[in-house]
């Protein structure tokens, strides 16, 4: 399958949703957890987990949509 410029767009767009929106949730969850929130440590540790992991899923999808838009931008000059 060839990558195309919307296809690169898409994966750059679904990495920025996730910094976006699991970079709100970092912030809440820290927030919550600088006010003393009473949870079990397993919350903590299981968020803490799911926000580490889409951040890296970002970083691969960011990625992965970069060299598409490189590569769809030297095939429309070719």
């Amino acid at each position: 399958m060839k990558f195309e410029r919307k296809h690169a767009l898409l994966l750059l767009a679904v990495a920025a949703w996730n910094v976006i929106t699991f970079g709100n949730f970092a912030k809440n969850l820290y927030n919550a957890y600088d006010a003393g929130e009473d949870r079990a440590a397993g919350y903590w540790i299981a968020h803490t987990v799911l926000i580490v992991v889409n951040f890296a899923i970002a970083a691969v999808l960011g990625s992965l949509g970069w060299k598409a838009l490189k590569a769809s931008k030297v095939d429309a000059s070719a």
